[in-house]
């Protein structure tokens, strides 16, 4: 069953990949869970200031989006937010939030604007600093599938926005100027907020006065710092050795014990991972009918699938 989100586009140019005004994305769990995991954070700590073993990463995540959004029916095609999620105590809520705002930018991102990747600053602190002090910087940079760069700031919220919120987002993702000597195609402000509990998403891409930007960042992206962007599926598929080795030969999926979903990188991507060749590995390109039936792989060589109980109202039992 597909799920619909409600979204607004404003300020893009001509010529954009979307078009300004209200519209709503058809999408699923499978691409939500894989934006959820692929958002490329350095790791847990940075969202709840927790250490963490690194397997347990993609469970951390995916226990998020399970605890904060649910279908209240099977047939249901909007999410909404669940008791659970808005029981939290304030703190918890503005992390889960934050979160949320940066697996709905990754989701928009990758289904509109073919960015498929997609890596915090937080990746590039020690080269950045001192310019990544405060929070008035974009959350994202990423790469379309032509090469291009986008730069994004991500906000979640309970409620609406309003102008400022707005405006204050556009204006952190103008601070990134340039990635490898080149000029981003795109800063966007998103925000993902809750409309009477049903999940809603909001992005802006005005162009820029240059002449008003202050500290401006400018930054070099090594192919290593991709490895963020895997780096939670493979800990958890590296964490069962046999299924590790058989998906450098075969295409299939491990069983998420607990979760019902599975995951896998297709053979061609994790050999090339496993040699650290991460240029390779963003060169795949998935052919549907050569994959088992049931496996459907990303532009990232990544498959998520959920089961059928991700349909279902989160149960705090």
């Amino acid at each position: 069953m597909p799920l619909e989100i409600a979204y607004t586009s404003d300020g893009f140019q001509s010529g954009a990949p979307v078009a300004n005004g209200s519209s709503v994305l058809t999408t699923n769990w499978n691409d939500l869970l894989w934006a959820a995991i692929t958002v490329g954070r350095p790791n847990r700590q940075y969202v709840f200031k927790h250490g963490t073993a690194s397997q347990y990463e993609a469970l951390f995540r995916l226990s998020l989006v399970r605890m904060a959004l649910e279908q209240r029916r099977p047939t249901a095609r909007r999410l909404r937010r669940t008791t659970a999620a808005r029981t939290l105590d304030p703190s918890e809520k503005g992390a889960v939030n934050y979160f949320l705002g940066l697996t709905m930018c990754k989701l928009f991102a990758d289904k509109l604007l073919s960015v498929p990747w997609l890596l915090h600053l937080d990746v590039f602190r020690p080269q950045l600093d001192p310019f990544l002090t405060g929070r008035s910087r974009p959350d994202l940079v990423g790469q379309t599938t032509n090469g291009s760069w986008v730069a994004l700031e991500c906000k979640g919220r309970v409620t609406g926005p309003s102008d400022n919120a707005k405006n204050r987002a556009k204006q952190q993702a103008l601070r990134l100027v340039s990635v490898n000597g080149v000029a981003p195609s795109m800063h966007i402000g998103g925000i993902c907020y809750f409309r009477d509990d049903v999940l809603q998403f909001f992005w802006r891409d005005p162009i820029p006065d240059r002449l008003e930007v202050k500290n401006p960042i400018r930054m070099e992206i090594e192919p290593s710092a991709w490895r963020y962007h895997y780096a939670p599926v493979l800990n958890l598929i590296a964490s069962n050795p046999e299924y590790f080795q058989r998906m450098l030969r075969e295409p299939v999926l491990l069983p998420v014990e607990n979760s019902d979903i599975k995951v896998g990188i297709h053979p061609e991507v994790l050999r090339s991972i496993r040699e650290g060749d991460w240029e390779g590995a963003r060169h795949f390109t998935p052919d549907s009918q050569k994959m088992p039936e049931g496996i459907t792989y990303r532009r990232d060589g990544i498959a998520v699938v959920a089961g059928e109980s991700w349909s279902k109202p989160f149960d705090e039992s």
